[in-house]
Order: structure tokens, then sequence, then C-alpha cells
């Protein structure tokens, strides 16, 4: 109703339950979507694209944090 068609309210609820994924993480949704989308899921294979999911994510930068301390 407030999306404009069928069309945008699909899309609303999709980017909705990306942020939602993220919040029940434990990550900034922000964050993860702003590295995944824009930065990264361009440059990676289909077989790897599992390494983009929330838990994933926050696990290697957990890692990576811990490494360069």
């Amino acid at each position: 109703m407030f999306a404009g068609s069928d069309r945008g309210g699909q899309r609303a609820a999709f980017m909705y339950s990306l942020m939602v994924t993220g919040k029940l993480n434990d990550i900034d949704p922000q964050a993860w979507l702003a590295d995944v989308v824009l930065a990264r899921i361009n440059d990676l294979p289909q077989t790897r694209l599992h390494e983009l999911l929330p838990w994933q994510w926050k696990q290697r930068r957990e890692d990576q944090k811990a490494t360069a301390a």
C-alpha cells in the first residue's frame, strides 16, 4: 500500500528481511550491507557467496580484528 506497487512492496520486504537478519546476528546491518553489496559481492565467485552471510561475515571480521591486535 505504501510502497507504490506490489513489486515495490516485495523489494521493501526483501530489504527489511536483510536488515533484521543482520540485527539478529548482532551486527550493524548498514556496515554489513555496505561491505557485502557495495564492496565485495561482485568480485566473489558464486561458490564463495556463503562467506557473505551475516554469521560468516561477523566471524571473519572478529578474526581479522584478533589478528590485527
